[in-house]
Order: structure tokens, then sequence, then C-alpha cells
């Protein structure tokens, strides 16, 4: 997101970014008439404030990322386990430099794929042959 060129707009943006950051009720409320969550506020007070001093402001979601010894432990698997099924391409995974980083999503897709796996097979071998 550009600055504004208007010099207006600028003012209008510094003084919204100074109401929202001085008070909790301040100004913008949801639809439903309750007061933004601080969280959200926070993110509209430092957009206001970098676009009214003539900085450019880009938003980017983060997804939760984890190590392979982090995942590893999340699934109750050994770290060579996982390595095993990220390098089969079981799970996705990102290499942004020498370690591997695994999706928070991504795995938790999987062990969900597992746990009903699991549920399929056991519901099988449950029935009188």
């Amino acid at each position: 997101m550009h600055p504004p060129s208007d010099p207006g707009d600028a003012d209008l943006l510094r003084a919204l970014a100074a109401e929202l950051a001085r008070d909790d009720e301040a100004g913008l409320t949801a639809a439903d008439g309750r007061p933004l969550p601080g969280p959200l506020r926070e993110v509209l007070v430092l957009a206001a404030a970098a676009l009214a001093a003539g900085r450019p402001v880009t938003l980017a979601c983060h997804e939760p990322t984890l190590s392979t010894q982090e995942a590893a432990d999340l699934l109750g698997i050994s770290r060579p386990t996982l390595v095993r099924l990220l390098d089969a391409g079981v799970i996705p995974y990102d290499r942004p430099g020498r370690h591997r980083r695994v999706q928070l999503a991504d795995l938790l897709a999987h062990q969900q794929r597992c746990h009903h796996a699991e549920r399929g097979g056991a519901a099988v071998s449950d029935r009188p042959g």
C-alpha cells in the first residue's frame, strides 16, 4: 500500500493513529458495534502511522513453522523418521536455508490423515470373520 499523495489524507491518518493508540474504545468498531480487538487496533495504528509518515506498508500473514525436531515431537516420532517422511514427500516442507521447516498446518493435516487411516483400519479388523 502506497502512502497518500494528499497532505490532508496524511493528516487524517496521523490523527486516526493517535486516537486508536490513545483510546481502547476509539472511533472504529466492528459491524456489530463492539470495539475492535486489540491486535487489530495495533495493526491499524502501525499502518496508519507508517502511511502518514510517507512509508509504504505491506501486510502479510505468517504461517507457524516448526523445526524437524519440533515437528517430530508433535507427532511423537523420532526426527530421523520425520525426515524420511519429508524426503518421501509424505509431508511438504520448505528449506529456506540449510534446515528443513515444516508448516504447522501441513503437519496437522498429515496427523489427521493418519488418524483417519488408523480408524478405518481398526473398523475393518474389528469385523467378525
